[in-house]
């Protein structure tokens, strides 16, 4: 099964997600056919009951399709819709047409409601946006990205958005019983291993090719301990984002994700730099492909907490359990019975 969902969805994203239709989307061409192509397909609704008209998939079994999503520089929010959905589809909410971003309410004012810094909330139609209240009680809004006014973000496809006091009310709520932090950073963890296993394989192939003082840069010692070192932080961050994702549900364990962000996060800064490092000065150029994965392994780093956040995380977790061990938390956060 697993396997033919990552066939049907590599075919498709081969075809029509291509750098060139990454970049028209990054210039301001939305992708509505793309997204098109993705919505006709069903995988959005992965995530949904077969009794609700999904596939009733959990979430381990996505994860290969997040990875994809991933590794082809997908610039509409996939992996937020199909999580999204499957929230919505739990709660007894109607699924809008459409994709949608998962962000978190950063303000309010005189009834009005803004999220800022929402990942591709310049390509999306709707976002899912979580608001937490006093003593813990967390509810979320699914609104329309056409009645926000918006504000490109640092990263291209990302948005600032904010809605009126009376499109805000029009807003559909939703009782919010998720952790929505651990599910942007369990969406871009495995997005993340998507992109950096990308990364590498364009790197390995450029250093066979590229040709000084008669052979390939590949065969030089240094350029090879650049390659071993990537390939370490590749492989190592795609088994922790397999762990971020291991759950027989729709959304994650938050510590599994904490080991999965701390870890993609901190392979993207090194397999970035030594990419580029390996690449010269051709692969910052607009023309070339790498650009467009190693800007997004920055953009994914730090969307919903770099490393330091969920170090952080961990850390606390060791320190409000008294007498637990390290070695109790690894074993909590790598068992895959």
């Amino acid at each position: 099964m697993d396997e033919l969902l990552s066939d049907a969805l590599r075919q498709l994203l081969r075809d029509q997600c291509t750098p060139q239709r990454v970049r028209e989307a990054e210039a301001g061409r939305l992708p509505a056919s793309l997204w098109a192509s993705l919505e006709a397909s069903g995988f959005a609704d992965a995530l949904v009951s077969e009794a609700q008209g999904g596939a009733g998939l959990a979430l381990s079994d996505v994860f290969p399709l997040f990875v994809l999503c991933g590794s082809h520089a997908v610039p509409v929010p996939l992996v937020h819709t199909m999580l999204a959905r499957g929230l919505l589809a739990r709660a007894g909410i109607d699924r809008p047409q459409g994709s949608i971003a998962i962000t978190i309410v950063t303000s309010r004012n005189a009834g009005g409601m803004r999220c800022a810094h929402t990942p591709l909330g310049r390509v999306a139609d709707w976002v899912l946006a979580c608001e937490s209240g006093g003593e813990g009680e967390r509810s979320a809004w699914l609104a329309p990205t056409e009645e926000a006014d918006a504000e490109p973000g640092v990263f291209a496809l990302d948005a600032s958005l904010e809605w009126s006091a009376a499109a805000a009310g029009r807003a559909t709520r939703i009782a919010a019983d998720f952790d929505v932090e651990a599910l942007q950073a369990c969406a871009a963890a495995a997005q993340l291993s998507g992109a950096l296993m990308e990364v590498f394989n364009r790197t390995l192939q450029f250093a066979n090719e590229r040709q000084q003082f008669g052979r390939p840069i590949g065969k030089f010692q240094a350029i090879q301990h650049q390659l071993s070192v990537m390939a370490e932080h590749v492989f190592a961050a795609r088994m922790a984002a397999q762990l971020g994702c291991y759950s027989k549900t729709a959304t994650p364990d938050r510590l599994r994700v904490a080991v999965a962000k701390a870890r993609t996060s901190e392979a993207a800064l090194e397999v970035a730099a030594a990419a580029h490092s390996i690449h010269g000065a051709i692969g910052f150029t607009a023309e070339f492909d790498l650009q467009l994965y190693t800007r997004r392994l920055h953009a994914w780093r730090q969307a919903a907490g770099s490393e330091s956040r969920w170090h952080e995380v961990l850390g606390e977790a060791l320190v409000d359990e008294p007498g637990r061990l390290a070695l109790d938390l690894i074993r909590a956060t790598t068992d895959v019975h």
